[in-house]
């Protein structure tokens, strides 16, 4: 008989070697960090090891103030939202999640049923990095047993306010005065995707409400950007609002546009104007006519901060339009104006062909959708022949003619050509 040797190898079969105790170390801090948090006393290499290892789920309390690696907030903030920009967050992934994460929790919050301690316990952990809220969803008290009354109620019953005294929101004032750098507040108080279950008191904004945020952005010195929008905002809370943000130290950017102002708020909104610091002003969509413009224009004619304004989609007509435009030829620090769809005829643009020859300050109007008629375009035309500054003149839907509309386009497009090239013979300096 004859035997055959054979030696059978594995070549995929390696000697198992046993990890390095760093390397036990390390696994051992990642797999207890909730309760013993180490990190400032290793080596970076090994921080960084056990920083990408660390779950993004850990509590917030460990986490907020001990973890600034952009790296590891950039994994929370993708991991939780499809979309992330952080250009919209000064460049800082933890900055974006702890604003967007604070965000979710007022947006969700229940009056009388979530737990406040939900923020109360958050502040202490996001103080030092929220910059800008946007909260576009207030939700209002659950009332299971009052179904039957608000079943009873019309669309028009509950557009009037009808059970209001119950449908107050969450209080901002506790956050946003413990906040100490919040820069910029946009809020809307109603429901988005109610679905079914809409009803117009759902979108109250309460005169309790108008009180809280009113103490509450007095408060907040450093507030630079305030806008309440869509949120049923009237003459009465409109004054409220300004009584408490007039000599504001901070404000430069007020947004109430999209709301119910009449006259009574514009002329509340025309003092405010020049008690405060305010650069750029949007009353766009409400209800304002030819006194609240009146007092807005008086204003206008005072001011020295202002540099833009937007009163689009008001009904203003042409004595409220000609009142602006008499502002308009003494004020020298206006350089954006928007106009558009509030029924300005030839009476208005007639003023305006004297402001577009004598304010060297405006660069853009918009004029859209208002009937100024053939000889209004023709004496805005005249006006524009020697100006040098106006770079935007918006005329869409306004009647003036064709050739008009063309001849004064070439004028703007001849200016703002100019205004390029001067910019690129003469750039601005850079700030040491």
């Amino acid at each position: 008989s004859h035997y055959t040797h054979r030696i059978i190898e594995d070549p995929e079969w390696s000697l198992v070697t046993v990890p390095h105790l760093t390397e036990l170390c390390l696994q051992h801090i990642v797999h207890n960090f909730e309760k013993s948090p180490v990190l400032d006393r290793l080596l970076p290499e090994h921080q960084r090891k056990v920083l990408d290892r660390l779950s993004t789920g850990l509590p917030l309390a460990v986490t907020a103030n001990l973890i600034s690696d952009e790296d590891y907030w950039k994994r929370c903030c993708t991991e939780r939202w499809q979309v992330c920009d952080i250009s919209n967050y000064g460049d800082s992934w933890k900055r974006m999640f702890f604003e967007r994460h604070l965000e979710n929790i007022l947006k969700c919050f229940i009056p009388n049923t979530t737990d406040p301690n939900q923020v109360l316990e958050l502040i202490p952990l996001c103080k030092d990095y929220v910059r800008k809220l946007e909260v576009d969803q207030f939700l209002p008290p659950v009332q299971v047993d009052q179904k039957e009354e608000r079943d009873d109620l019309s669309d028009t019953g509950s557009d009037f306010g009808f059970g209001e005294v119950s449908m107050h929101h969450y209080d901002l004032g506790v956050l946003i005065t413990a906040l100490p750098h919040l820069e910029e507040l946009h809020l809307t108080y109603g429901v988005k995707d109610c679905g079914m279950n809409f009803e117009w008191n759902l979108f109250n904004f309460t005169h309790q409400d108008s009180c809280n945020l009113a103490v509450a952005v007095k408060m907040c010195h450093n507030l630079k950007v305030f806008k309440l929008t869509r949120s049923k905002v009237d003459d009465d809370k409109t004054r409220l609002l300004v009584r408490n943000l007039l000599d504001h130290p901070s404000l430069v950017e007020l947004n109430l546009s999209h709301n119910l102002i009449r006259d009574k708020g514009a002329e509340a909104v025309a003092k405010l104007i020049n008690r405060s610091k305010l650069e750029t002003l949007d009353l766009c969509n409400n209800q304002i006519r030819h006194p609240g413009g009146q007092a807005l224009a008086q204003a206008l004619a005072e001011n020295s901060t202002l540099t833009s304004l937007n009163l689009r989609l008001n009904c203003l007509e042409d004595k409220g339009g000609e009142a602006i435009g008499r502002a308009l030829l003494t004020n020298t620090t206006l350089k954006s104006i928007h106009l558009g769809s509030n029924n300005l005829a030839e009476p208005t643009a007639m003023l305006f062909s004297q402001v577009l020859a004598q304010n060297t300050t405006l660069t853009s109007i918009n004029f859209s959708c208002n009937p100024l008629g053939l000889d209004g375009g023709k004496q805005l035309l005249e006006g524009l022949a020697d100006n040098k500054t106006l770079t935007e003149f918006d005329l869409r839907l306004a009647e003036v003619g064709e050739e008009t509309e063309y001849l004064i386009h070439q004028i703007v497009w001849g200016n703002r050509e100019a205004a390029r090239l001067g910019s690129l013979q003469h750039p601005p300096a850079k700030p040491l």
